[in-house]
């Protein structure tokens, strides 16, 4: 295991490299005004030729809207001495989101930068982090001479920011992954690397439409505010919300659901009308004890209250579900690996947790594959000025590489 990290900690310099000019390159899905992964694809494909890996597979997945009118998905092998044992999977994504209020960033954020050991860039943590970490890794069983009992395996994916449709789901459809294979997703984590993700809250997600009649803002009897509705409405429905479905579970942080009003859309453009119409999107992460049509229901019943209260009209639409799939167990062979390779490498005594984030963890799970997430990060994905600390991109190599030889 001393050799091990000696072989990892020796591709520190290559492993900021590689992570720097692959964050250069956008990998922005076309659902969020990009053009997909192609390009940066491209890069890693001659990375990993460059590094002497010669099982090298693109699959890809028919999207007219990006140019080539494909999203590639990379897999990668290293054979082991028994090639009847189950692999040992990680699956990392190549695709980031935008980097949202270039204002807010203190540097080019397609431009990283290192400052005081960490790395500063979109999309170094989310999913760079994780993608650079499980290719060194690999690379350092191959520069051992050793080889491991399993096939490694990695799959580096498109598309896992708007659903997997392109990625992770495409791969399983075709059948790639078996029963037995040992899956990690390093796509969450804590700041110590303590935590082992084994199941995600459901999720509700919804566009609230209220109607009300357009005014002038000086004859509101003429019309119905439909901001002063919906006003009315945000300020109910998450407080009722929390009271009536107060549920907690420790597995979780935080241990409870969570109801959130979050995105609003603009309604007039001038101080002097009153709105006929006003938009807002809700995002629910529920634990999976809660029936998710009972909290629409509930969300139903306070908006026929404030109807009756303003003469507005409430409606819901694109309402998105996604109930909790069944939990990884916590006796399942990926996690019992992974807490023995955490404790061997890093000295820690990890434990599972669930999240109300979503990892495509949750489309293995769906499948009846075991899978958990885990990686060392300070949570900072999407936010401005994103960073990746370089201590935690090569002990997560580190653990990855023990991972491959168990």
């Amino acid at each position: 295991m001393k050799d091990l990290s000696q072989n990892v900690e020796n591709l520190r310099d290559e492993m900021i490299v590689f992570l720097t000019e692959m964050c250069r390159i956008p990998a922005i899905a076309p659902d969020s005004g990009g053009t997909g992964e192609a390009e940066r694809a491209s890069f890693i494909l001659m990375k990993l030729r460059l590094m002497g890996f010669t099982e090298v597979e693109v699959i890809e997945a028919k999207d007219a809207r990006v140019p080539g009118g494909h999203r590639p998905n990379i897999i990668v092998t290293v054979p082991g001495r028994n090639r009847k044992l189950p692999p040992v999977w990680v699956v990392s994504h190549m695709d980031i989101v935008p980097e949202g209020d270039r204002g807010l960033w203190k540097t080019n954020p397609f431009d990283p930068v290192l400052r005081k050991g960490k790395l500063i860039g979109r999309g170094v943590e989310d999913n760079g982090q994780a993608l650079t970490a499980s290719i060194f890794a690999a690379k350092a069983i191959l520069d051992s001479g050793e080889k491991q009992e399993r096939d490694i395996k990695l799959a580096i994916v498109a598309d896992e920011e708007v659903g997997s449709r392109f990625g992770i789901q495409h791969l399983i459809s075709l059948g790639i992954f078996g029963k037995n294979d040992i899956i990690l997703v390093p796509d969450a984590g804590s700041p110590d690397g303590s935590k082992i993700e084994i199941v995600e809250k459901s999720h509700l997600q919804m566009k609230v439409v209220t109607h009300g009649k357009q005014a002038h803002a000086s004859r509101p009897d003429k019309g119905t505010n439909a901001f002063w509705a919906a006003s009315k409405f945000v300020a109910r429905v998450s407080d009722e919300l929390y009271r009536e479905f107060h549920l907690q579970d420790k597995l979780f942080d935080p241990p409870f659901s969570t109801f959130e009003c979050t995105k609003k859309e603009p309604n007039v453009p001038n101080v002097n009308t009153i709105p006929g119409e006003d938009i807002f999107h809700m995002d629910c992460r529920v634990l999976p004890d809660i029936d998710l049509d009972e909290v629409m229901k509930f969300i139903r019943q306070i908006a026929r209250e404030v109807e009756k209260e303003t003469g507005a009209k409430i409606s819901f639409e694109d309402i998105r579900m996604g109930k909790a799939p069944q939990a990884t167990s916590v006796h399942a062979e990926i996690v019992k690996n992974l807490q023995l390779a955490l404790k061997d490498m890093r000295g820690i005594e990890a434990v599972p947790m669930g999240i109300g984030g979503g990892t495509c963890a949750a489309c293995f799970r769906e499948k009846g594959l075991p899978a958990a997430v885990w990686e060392t990060n300070d949570e900072l994905a999407h936010e401005p000025n994103e960073y990746s600390k370089v201590v935690n991109l090569v002990n997560d190599a580190k653990v990855m590489a023990r991972l491959f030889q168990l």
